[in-house]
């Protein structure tokens, strides 16, 4: 627990699906995918990653010069890098774009995510993959933005950093043994409450005894009365058969 802070600084799966950053067992499968995921970064890429935005969920059709048109409005651009198919040449949906300022980073990231290009609403991140030892793409189950509001959260990044453990206070299972005489105490309290409650209890039951001997003894005098009237009738029929 020494050793903890809010920004990560090496990615753990376990630990970016985590609020505070100290789960012990995967809540997702995502976090199982990215435990697995065996992930290379691509280490021919140049530029300064701390000046990097992370642009995904692109149109197919979006190119480089739309790019560079919407976010040269939030400062001026180094490099713009569209990720294409080595085969085909297609866009596979995302590009890095690195900005000459840190303001100008900021900027767009505050502003850019979400926003609508070619009819697809855009995801933007900091670039993690150089920054941040360990990280695995969002694809492999990882991912550390956690501008997701349900579903998968991640947490441990710049935007949503880990929230401040609460630290318990060991509790010994003595609780009613050797415990401290503060613990001892409270338990013979307690049994004396418990004695108290059971003698309440049984000087209300012995109270309703009375009444349920009186009932008792007004249903056997029915019961008598009217096995004498049913002989009193016997009776007067034997007399008039007579």
């Amino acid at each position: 627990m020494n050793d903890w802070a809010p920004i990560a600084k090496e990615y753990d799966p376990l630990k970016a699906g985590s609020i505070d950053g100290t789960d012990e067992e995967p809540h997702d499968r995502a976090i199982w995918r990215a435990m697995l995921a065996r992930y290379v970064p691509n280490k021919g890429v140049t530029g300064d990653p701390h000046l990097t935005l992370f642009v995904a969920r692109l149109n197919l059709q979006t190119t480089e010069e739309k790019l560079k048109e919407v976010f040269s409005r939030y400062g001026d651009i180094r490099k713009i890098r569209l990720v294409r198919d080595l085969v085909t040449g297609f866009s596979k949906g995302y590009a890095f774009i690195e900005y000459k300022e840190e303001r100008a980073l900021l900027k767009a990231h505050r502003d850019a995510n979400r926003l609508v290009i070619d009819q697809h609403e855009i995801f933007v991140d900091f670039e993690l993959e150089r920054t941040l030892r360990g990280w695995i793409p969002r694809r492999l189950g990882g991912g550390f933005g956690g501008k997701k509001e349900s579903g998968q959260l991640r947490f441990g990044g710049r935007d949503r950093p880990f929230r401040k453990p609460i630290n318990l206070p060991n509790v010994k299972n003595d609780f009613y043994g050797e415990g401290s005489s503060e613990k001892r105490n409270w338990s013979r309290e307690g049994t004396r409450d418990w004695r108290t409650r059971d003698r309440h209890h049984e000087r209300s039951r012995d109270n309703r005894r009375p009444e349920r001997e009186q009932s008792w003894t007004w249903s056997e005098s029915e019961k008598e009365r009217d096995s004498k009237e049913e002989r009193n009738r016997g009776r007067e029929r034997k007399n008039r058969d007579r």
